[in-house]
């Protein structure tokens, strides 16, 4: 009888990861997580839930027991860390597929904004590990949006800066859609896809399409660069700079879609507005 394959994924209770759990299952693989409190970890039956956390090689070689590929979520850790967890995991499993990000330039030595360095940390071990490596390198996560979430709950006004900038948001099920294929399907290996949404649409278009999901109206409220660092208190200054350079380049140069969903998959990338109806939950 032939050994079912195995797939620790490693992130599985983020946006991405929990999603990669949900679709690996229909496929018939053994799914294993990796997750720091199994307690509070609600994944599908049939995953088997394995304790530990990257900054423990020992607990990572356990969890990769039998494990042909793996996907990883990589939370920006040090370079100590990334080397030390890729040769783990390049001595027991034979495919990874990275969630990295579009911030990562190939054409730099050392990556000019602190995204594409965090990312390319982990990347440089894999390249060279030897493992049938696939990176999954989004432009925009449609989650971002999700930090609207409390001003909607409270009223019907969303303040941010530049919402003129456009993007192409992706939904999250759209990039572990990519991931799986990478995963359990040959033809990925070496593969740097970069991923969008299906179209680009403006902050203020974002906010319009969350509100039409939730059947009332919800209007933009305009504040400065400044007024809106202030309030990104949730993450490092020089991220929130980097966040809200790129708004600002996106107000005259908006995100231009890629076909790579449709390209991987067979099926375009879901709209925004689907997510915004997948997500109503979150804003009420």
């Amino acid at each position: 009888m032939t050994r079912k394959q195995r797939v620790l994924v490693i992130g599985a209770t983020g946006h991405v990861g929990g999603q990669v759990v949900a679709q690996l299952a229909p496929t018939g693989v053994a799914v294993r997580a990796l997750v720091r409190n199994p307690a509070a970890a609600a994944l599908p039956a049939g995953v088997e839930i394995a304790h530990g956390d990257l900054r423990s090689p020992d607990a990572v070689a356990a969890a990769l027991d039998g494990v042909d590929s793996v996907y990883m979520t990589w939370p920006m850790l040090s370079a100590d860390v990334a080397d030390s967890v890729v040769e783990v995991i390049a001595e027991r499993a034979r495919r990874i597929v990275l969630l990295s990000s579009a911030a990562v330039r190939d054409d730099l030595v050392e990556q000019d904004n602190p995204i594409g360095r965090a990312h390319a940390i982990i990347e440089r071990p894999i390249r060279e590990s030897g493992l049938d490596w696939t990176f999954l390198r989004p432009y925009g996560f449609a989650t971002l949006t999700l930090e609207w979430a409390p001003q909607i709950r409270a009223g019907n006004v969303v303040r941010g800066a530049y919402g003129a900038a456009a993007m192409t948001l992706l939904h999250e099920a759209d990039i572990a859609a990519v991931a799986v294929r990478a995963l359990t399907n040959d033809g990925h290996a070496g593969a740097r896809y970069e991923l969008s949404g299906s179209a680009p649409l403006s902050r203020v278009e974002q906010v319009a399409a969350i509100g039409a999901a939730l059947g009332r109206p919800l209007n933009w409220e305009e504040i400065t660069p400044t007024q809106a660092k202030s309030e990104m208190e949730w993450i490092a200054p020089e991220i929130a700079d980097v966040i809200l350079g790129g708004l600002a380049s996106m107000v005259d140069a908006p995100g231009q879609p890629t076909s790579t969903v449709r390209d991987v998959t067979g099926s375009p990338a879901r709209t925004y507005a689907q997510w915004a109806r997948d997500h109503v939950g979150d804003f009420r």
